[in-house]
């Protein structure tokens, strides 16, 4: 299939590489097929890519390359709405935020991960309760905050 985006230009997708998001993500409800389409072979980072909307695309990042103790539980409903198991586990993917285009400073929204059934092409941005997780969670840190 064929879809418009402003960042990519014509894009040639895979019905393969289409989410579908009952629910749409929160603040674009309409918005409910997202074409999957990972940044490089090796890379954490994909981008969500409205298959309605040119305009729309969103930075996501594999949280688990970046916070190897990230953890949350996945609802039981859930579970079952996704089609998740053992055969089709989740995937669990966060939105990035760069803030004035310097890759230093970007942040995960750790706090809200979008968890998608790769096989059965369903996704749902979920808002976690109980926990810590920030909205803005740098993945970089400075030399003062203990990086590199």
């Amino acid at each position: 299939m064929k879809i418009q985006s402003t960042r990519f230009g014509e894009l040639n997708v895979s019905e393969d590489d289409v989410i579908y998001f009952s629910k749409g993500l929160p603040g674009f409800a309409e918005e409910q097929r997202f074409a999957l389409l990972p940044q490089g072979e090796e890379s954490p980072f994909f981008f969500l890519q409205s298959t309605q909307d040119p305009n729309l695309t969103f930075l996501l990042v594999d949280p688990f390359s970046f916070f190897k103790e990230y953890h949350f539980e996945i609802d039981d409903k859930l579970v079952v709405q996704l089609g998740l198991s053992s055969e089709q586990p989740p995937m669990a993917l966060c939105i990035v935020n760069v803030p004035q285009g310097k890759t230093q400073d970007m942040t995960a929204n750790l706090s809200a991960p979008i968890i998608i059934n790769r096989f059965a092409r369903l996704g749902r941005q979920v808002v976690l309760t109980d926990t810590s997780y920030s909205l803005r969670q740098r993945l970089y840190l400075s030399k003062e905050e203990g990086g590199q």
